[in-house]
């Protein structure tokens, strides 16, 4: 059994909740904090720290799914929505892009707590490392870019050919102890202005 889980539960029925928590509690799970409703989410989140946050109401409507959706963006945290109404494909897929890592359209059933509250943290945990992969090749994307952009402008500045202008570069990090993305940018700092200049003045 997973490690015991500290559950935000947002239900706006007291008699629906208590039923959530005594089904999560069976599993070993804790309710930290009960709220009727999804505003200021991700204020709560960083406030109470819980390890999910569970939403029990007929279905999402636009306020809850800004708010899932900042909750997402700010402070991350796995996301179980329990439908109680009917719902249709255009809305759960609204649910997923605001962050809700599983969706159970057919309200809260105590035998099935345990699979879905496991399903939703791999799903997060996955999702997560995705994510997590996806910034970090947008970052070695935009230092390649900043690299190349400052080799042209060593290029001009020393007179001199690629090659050069990298072992510049590369030599200069390993002398400061930073990586060569980071010398690059230094050098868009202090050479940019300095061509606009030159070239504003020609």
């Amino acid at each position: 059994m997973m490690d015991t889980l500290r559950v935000l539960l947002i239900d706006e029925d007291p008699e629906r909740a208590s039923m959530v928590r005594d089904a999560l509690a069976a599993e070993g799970h804790e309710v930290i904090r009960h709220r009727p409703d999804a505003q200021g989410l991700t204020a709560a989140v960083h406030r109470d720290e819980p390890d999910m946050v569970i939403i029990d109401m007929d279905l999402p409507d636009r306020d809850t799914l800004e708010n899932m959706s900042t909750l997402n963006d700010h402070a991350p945290r796995p996301i179980v929505f329990f439908a109680q109404a009917q719902s249709d494909r255009d809305i759960i897929q609204a649910a997923v892009r605001a962050g809700v890592s599983a969706y159970v359209a057919d309200g809260v059933q105590p035998d099935r707590v345990r699979s879905i509250v496991d399903t939703a943290v791999a799903r997060f945990e996955a999702f997560q490392s995705l994510r997590e992969e996806l910034n970090e090749t947008r970052t070695a994307l935009a230092e390649r870019k900043q690299v190349e952009r400052a080799k042209g402008l060593i290029m001009k500045h020393e007179n001199c050919d690629e090659d050069t202008a990298y072992r510049i570069l590369r030599k200069t990090a390993m002398d400061q102890s930073a990586r060569v993305g980071e010398i690059a940018q230094r050098v868009i700092e202090l050479l940019a202005p300095e061509e606009r200049a030159v070239r504003d003045a020609s």
